[in-house]
């Protein structure tokens, strides 16, 4: 099974030039190179795999993307992210020689890295807010590889460490960087200015041995734009260390066009292959990675837990039609205007999602149509609020039904929020309830018989029972 989806292209030993790029592990098990666990994903492999390996690489690595978005909502310090981050890809991405070894198996891991990233990818690419997330986790996770390798060439023994320099250039020389090394008179020449760039060499000793080089600065924009490079004459001075920024930029711009590509012929792969990968590829983006077996809700410490990776099967499974519209209205527009935030918010609170949980589920959402920045500026504070964490540090409850049927009705396509026995006219409700397949006709004629009586807490009983028919008899439960 090609595991390149949508892609089709040489295998992935050979480079663009026809020649066998160093580094790679093949499935003779080949050597690799210390830059090797980078990789910026030119190549399209050509591994075989079982349908089961297809899923498990998949999901192998969307757990380590998971994390990635996980820890960024939670603001760690850069070092607390790293290390979280290298525990995911030791879990997730390293393959051991056996099960009672701690030695990685190399070429192995190589080829789940590798054949993990191409089905992600092709299970990506399909719409732009798939392709969006896509991009920024991988991207993340290529920056904290090179910056890895990036962190062993200074080593903290003054950019002394030959052999990790070594890592660094090779990375930089197999992936076709033409970069321009700095001359040491030129170095010299530049030494004030050089050495006025803060972060960077910054002693005598150091800078002898720094390697700088030159690159045209609109390659190195994030440099410029955070003063980590000295420009002159339209030319950015980088020294070796923060090459990192300019392999992020090309890493994404490639990445990017590939995704546009691959969204191209999607459909010929999901023509071509509809029996065995078409549905795993399409339902990838959903599948459960927590705790527990696929599709639980669990917590870690096995009790029963509400979590952003959870809220969505909930919401088509248990949540009444007023939660569920707030819903689908959050996942389709991306936001929700202040009383649906409220009602919603509350309602997830109440249900026993955390205060993490819940900053993560909203800005996993609201930041397809915005900044991380954005979303922490505007939202985060009102979240926190809610669960007792700012101002006057009081635990709000939710709404209950009545506030919720009396409150203020909701600007029809714009607001989510309200009861729609309440607020929806016959033929909408009438329309949604069918929409859904909520019961046969004779139920759906009941939920329209109490909402037409001003029942509205009876047509929403009555939902509950037919969507949940054995809930009567469970301890417990009454539905009066």
């Amino acid at each position: 099974m090609n595991v390149a989806g949508p892609i089709r292209s040489r295998p992935v030993p050979l480079s663009a030039d026809g020649k066998r790029r160093r580094g790679y592990d093949g499935a003779d098990g080949s050597s690799r190179s210390d830059s090797s666990d980078v990789d910026m994903y030119l190549d399209v492999p050509s591994f075989e795999l079982s349908l089961d390996e297809f899923e498990e690489y998949a999901l192998a690595r969307l757990k380590v993307l998971r994390k990635i978005e996980e820890m960024k909502t939670r603001n760690l310090t850069p070092e607390m992210f790293r290390t979280q981050l290298d525990a995911s890809l030791k879990t997730n991405l390293t393959v051991l020689q056996s099960a009672d070894s701690k030695k990685t198996n190399a070429s192995e891991s190589k080829k789940l890295d590798v054949a993990s990233h191409f089905i992600l990818r092709a299970a990506y690419c399909r719409t732009e807010d798939l392709r969006r997330w896509f991009l920024a986790q991988e991207c993340r996770l290529f920056r904290h590889r090179l910056e890895s390798v990036a962190a062993k060439s200074s080593g903290g023994s003054g950019g002394n460490n030959n052999g990790n320099n070594d890592a660094l250039r090779e990375f930089l020389a197999n992936n076709d960087f033409a970069l321009d090394r700095v001359s040491r008179a030129e170095k010299e020449r530049l030494r004030d200015k050089l050495l006025s760039v803060p972060g960077g060499p910054n002693n005598p000793l150091e800078f002898r041995s720094a390697e700088y080089y030159r690159v045209p600065f609109v390659q190195a924009l994030e440099l410029v734009s955070r003063r980590e490079c000295y420009v002159e004459a339209g030319k950015a001075y980088v020294p070796l260390a923060r090459v990192v920024s300019i392999a992020a930029a090309r890493f994404r711009a490639s990445l990017s066009k590939s995704l546009a590509m691959a969204a191209g012929v999607f459909g010929q792969v999901e023509n071509e292959e509809n029996a065995r990968i078409g549905p795993l590829l399409k339902s990838m983006n959903s599948q459960y990675t927590g705790p527990g077996a696929p599709n639980a809700v669990v917590g870690a410490d096995g009790e029963e837990a509400l979590t952003a990776a959870t809220v969505d099967a909930l919401a088509t499974q248990s949540m009444p039609l007023c939660m569920q519209q707030l819903h689908t209205g959050l996942k389709r527009d991306h936001k929700l205007k202040h009383q649906g935030r409220l009602q919603y918010g509350l309602f997830l609170k109440g249900a026993g999602m955390s205060l993490e949980e819940h900053t993560l589920f909203f800005q996993r959402e609201f930041t397809r149509i915005m900044t991380s920045e954005q979303f922490n500026k505007q939202y985060s504070y009102s979240i926190r609020h809610m669960h007792g964490k700012e101002g006057k540090r009081a635990s709000y409850t939710p709404y209950n039904c009545m506030k919720i049927i009396f409150g203020n009705p909701p600007q029809s396509g714009v607001e989510h929020h309200g009861c729609p026995y309440k607020h929806y006219d016959d033929s909408n409700l009438s329309a949604l309830l069918g929409k859904l397949k909520i019961g046969n006709s004779r139920d759906r004629d009941a939920i329209m018989a109490h909402k037409k009586d001003g029942n509205f807490q009876l047509a929403c009983a009555k939902h509950f029972e037919v969507t949940h028919p054995m809930a009567a008899s469970a301890d417990g439960v009454s539905l009066d």
